[in-house]
């Protein structure tokens, strides 16, 4: 995106673990700042906190916070009236798998609906900004799942979900696709393998297993453990979208990944022997319903077209920073 004066973008759900170390890792940057102010939108549910990112909040005059839920279409329609923002970057979702078996309808609501929203909103000041950008947050999972043969996911692969939650991110991604295709607004797309970091959720597999290590709990494991992720450490994710938003060509899609595949049940011992925790303490639970067996990115085209690479190594670096920033959160 360039720009001569200093321009307002919208951030939805930067109260979440994602957007919320994007706030604390790319909008509190003295080059960022200085060309951008940020307007945080957040519905602020179970999984989006205030607290995340109030400190950036009380410090930084570029970022304002508005509560509100994205599938609110007279708030958004309020919102982006009062402020004709330059750009939105939608980080806004429903995130967990398990929970999207459970309650799909939340899921529908918000990524499709809300993504839909957005959309609208933004087209119409596209209509009157020709430099108007927008971006969206997907995954990796709308791409379905491998096999141990099989060549990672690249952004020409089909489409194929597998959950609801994933089927709800792959509809917003049609969407954002259509509105391209037919209105010509701006959109770029990333895809992202498994996250982790400081901020995340509990119930997520990783901060999951932390807290049950550290309480001598069981740590549920579903199946034989065996499925593969490719994690992918919170702040090289955010580095990349945010050279997807400033210099992504529209239209496309660029794939993260973190070139770290690894079993889930290596990767909970993994986090046992860090703590000094017996294996006595896994636990393999029934498996989940669908569940994806193995998820890998090909990332060579943000090498190529956004000079974009992971830097954080997944044992020696990023699980260690997080098992010790949990381990400080929940000290007894």
């Amino acid at each position: 995106m360039k720009q001569s004066v200093k321009q307002t973008v919208l951030l939805t759900g930067c109260a979440g673990f994602i957007g919320s170390n994007f706030i604390k890792t790319i909008t509190c940057r003295a080059d960022v700042a200085d060309k951008f102010d940020f307007v945080i939108v957040d519905a602020l549910t179970y999984a989006g906190r205030l607290e995340n990112i109030q400190k950036e909040l009380d410090s930084n005059k570029h970022l304002s916070f508005v509560h509100a839920d994205i599938r609110d279409s007279q708030k958004m329609h309020e919102l982006f009236k009062k402020h004709n923002f330059a750009g939105v970057m939608n980080f806004a979702a429903e995130s967990h798998v398990d929970r999207s078996i459970e309650s799909p309808n939340i899921f529908v609501e918000t990524n499709v609906l809300g993504t839909l929203n957005l959309l609208k909103e933004s087209l119409a000041l596209f209509e009157k900004n020709p430099n108007f950008r927008y971006l969206q947050v997907s995954t990796d999972e709308v791409y379905g799942t491998l096999q141990m043969e099989d060549p990672a996911f690249t952004e020409s692969t089909p489409i194929a979900p597998n959950s609801p939650y994933s089927a709800s991110k792959a509809s917003a991604d049609l969407l954002v696709r259509s509105f391209f295709e037919t209105f010509k607004l701006p959109t770029v797309i990333t895809r992202c393998s498994n996250n982790y970091g400081p901020l995340q959720v509990e119930e997520k597999f990783i901060p999951l297993m932390i807290k049950r290590a550290l309480a001598n709990e069981k740590l549920p494991i579903y199946g034989t453990g065996m499925n593969i992720r490719d994690w992918i450490y919170v702040d090289d994710h955010n580095e990349g979208v945010w050279k997807a938003f400033t210099s992504g060509k529209a239209g496309e899609v660029y794939n993260f990944g973190g070139n770290s595949e690894r079993q889930n049940l290596d990767v909970a011992k993994m986090i046992l022997k860090h703590l000094g925790k017996p294996e006595s303490l896994l636990n393999f639970v029934q498996d989940r319903k669908g569940h994806d067996f193995r998820y890998a990115i090909d990332y060579s085209k943000a090498q190529k077209e956004l000079n974009w690479n992971p830097t954080v190594k997944f044992e020696e670096q990023g699980l260690l920073r997080t098992i010790e920033y949990y381990r400080n959160l929940w000290a007894k």
